[in-house]
């Protein structure tokens, strides 16, 4: 993966927010504050709030959303920034899909493709969860298609694989 300097060109990216443990409310709305103020970075907006019931773990439904961000922060400096906001949320991480309080994963950075460990890109589960999907369609709309998208997928053909994978997997939208 290329990191970028901090004087490059500003990219998009695209992060995901779940939670289920504590507020959860009030979590998501504390993490977007906290992604908002972060250094060389605009705020661009964030999805509503979806529900789903965890995946591949046992413990309460979680609350997720999709933000967006324009940053000048190299990719391993934004997911840095975000690991720091889950520990400041009393992130714990004592097995493999554990209940969180928070979690914030780096979807994708523009059209940037990384095979790095420590940070894939785009992420690689994302086509397979309808909690990012659906929020981040929801988003890419409210954005008038400014997101990058996995691959440059078709939109049409990406609403009928979240739209499959909400009923497979039990996602709600909150009302509001």
């Amino acid at each position: 993966m290329t990191e970028s300097a901090p004087d490059s060109l500003p990219r998009r990216a695209v992060i995901g927010l779940g939670a289920n443990l504590g507020d959860l409310d009030a979590t998501l709305d504390a993490a977007c504050a906290a992604i908002a103020a972060l250094p060389r970075s605009r705020w661009l907006g964030v999805s509503g709030r979806w529900c789903s019931r965890p995946v591949d773990s046992s413990g309460p439904d979680y609350l997720n959303a999709v933000a967006a961000i324009e940053t000048r922060l190299a990719p391993l400096e934004l997911l840095a920034a975000l690991q720091a906001i889950e520990n400041a949320h009393g992130r714990e991480r004592p097995w493999r899909n554990a209940p969180r309080t928070l979690d914030l994963d780096v979807l994708l950075i523009d059209d940037l493709r990384s095979t790095d460990p420590v940070l894939l890109l785009p992420h690689p589960r994302l086509l397979e969860r309808a909690f990012v999907l659906l929020p981040l369609l929801e988003l890419q709309a409210a954005l008038d298609g400014a997101l990058p998208l996995p691959g440059h997928a078709d939109v049409a053909a990406l609403q009928q694989l979240a739209d499959r994978l909400a009923r497979e997997q039990g996602l709600e939208r909150r009302p509001g």
